[in-house]
């Protein structure tokens, strides 16, 4: 299974995707992200300012209006994985 990082307002994110097996790590800073397979963030704050600074390697979703089922949905649809 894939190692995710969750921001950490996004519990029932985090929640669905424990249940379908992803190890599941809680966004609280930059470094938290290393490692990591994916980074589900909300979007609130992207890149206000037009700056980007890559801390993870990993492909990032941005929840904002996606429910969890959708984010997990293009998790799976990204590892080759059905639900």
């Amino acid at each position: 299974m894939a190692r995710i990082g969750v921001e950490q307002s996004l519990t029932n994110i985090s929640e669905a995707l424990r249940e379908r097996g992803h190890d599941v790590v809680e966004i609280r800073s930059e470094a938290d992200a290393q490692g990591c397979d994916y980074c589900v963030l909300t979007g609130m704050d992207s890149n206000v300012m037009g700056m980007q600074d890559v801390s993870t390697q990993g492909s990032v979703i941005e929840a904002n209006g996606l429910s969890a089922d959708e984010v997990c949905r293009q998790i799976d649809q990204r590892t080759g994985q059905s639900q």
